[in-house]
């Protein structure tokens, strides 16, 4: 194969002429992207201004294809630099009809805020049409849903208090039905070692029909340091049918436990209940009965129970 020699002015000549065909090349790139260029992007859609008498279901999907009014280079960036917050649609013309059209209006709301590269100038459909039913109104209970870690030897001391307890959801009636409580956001704390006393956000409605009142509830957590304590229990013996003179060794029980500070000084013996079954003699051969406790103080817990089986013995 020949190989073309070039004279170092030729080399310098094509060297030039390679140089300014990449600058026009890239000359040509940045005039062609600094034009104006609509582009499309999915954008998910959000409700406002819902009507209070009036439930409603959505006719279409909550994903439509919005025209974002930009530049060849914001079309590139996009994915980049992507402005993934919902579009939220004004619902007021609903107390009257069953659509809302896209119009100025709508979209000068979308766009508030936003910056001049990600704004919407039309969206498809550009009409949203809904379906009706009357609206019905629900009281349920409040979930508090929880994600918290104590500090060592701290933990909950007493009932966890929500207010209000209850929640208002306002929607279709088959929808209501399938509805008995309602989830806050994850109360999230870590190293408690104090009584929380917070407002935590509810769950907001994924459904455009569906209501809730009020928005948030206070929660309060009592939190206490524990520490253990040992009492002496009495055992009562239980299912002893046939009122056999019954001797159990030994009559009580050493039951060790953690309690809160608090509460140190209040728990006593006559808050427990132990018991032993004699049915587990007479029906499965026990030759020593396990000891159970039936009743003790609520956010204790049990760390020995000693002993945890009791000798008895039977005068026929």
């Amino acid at each position: 194969m020949a190989i073309v020699k070039l004279s170092a002015t030729e080399r310098r000549r094509l060297s030039v002429f390679f140089t300014c065909l990449s600058l026009a090349i890239i000359a040509w790139i940045f005039t062609t992207l600094s034009d104006p260029l609509p582009y499309k992007v999915k954008k998910v859609l959000t409700f406002k201004n819902a009507p209070q008498r009036r439930a409603f279901h959505s006719l279409q999907p909550d994903t439509v294809d919005a025209t974002i009014q930009g530049t060849g280079w914001q079309m590139l960036f996009s994915r980049l630099n992507s402005d993934n917050r919902p579009l939220t649609v004004d619902l007021r013309s609903l107390e009257t009809r069953n659509y809302v059209v896209i119009d100025s209006t709508q979209l000068k709301q979308m766009n508030m805020g936003k910056d001049p590269a990600n704004r919407v100038s039309s969206i498809d459909p550009d009409t949203l049409y809904f379906d009706f039913s009357n609206r019905l109104i629900k009281k349920v209970p409040v979930q508090l849903t929880m994600g918290v870690s104590y500090q060592k030897q701290f933990a909950v001391s007493g009932n966890i208090t929500v207010r209000p307890a209850y929640v208002t959801v306002s929607g279709p009636i088959e929808r209501l039905k399938q509805i008995t409580s309602w989830k806050t956001d994850s109360l999230k704390f870590s190293n408690v070692n104090e009584t929380i006393n917070t407002r935590v956000n509810l769950k907001p409605s994924n459904e455009g029909n569906l209501n809730v009142y009020p928005r948030s509830v206070q929660a309060i957590v009592p939190v206490d340091e524990f520490t253990e304590k040992t009492l002496e229990i009495p055992v009562k013996l239980i299912n002893n049918n046939n009122y056999y003179t019954v001797k159990v060794f030994p009559q009580k029980i050493k039951v060790t436990f953690t309690t809160s500070l608090n509460r140190y000084a209040d728990i006593d013996e006559d808050l427990f209940e132990a018991v032993a079954d004699l049915n587990l003699w007479r029906d499965k051969g026990y030759t020593a009965l396990p000891v159970k406790l039936i009743h003790m103080p609520p956010f204790c817990k049990i760390v020995k129970i000693a002993p945890a089986n009791i000798d008895f013995y039977i005068k026929k």
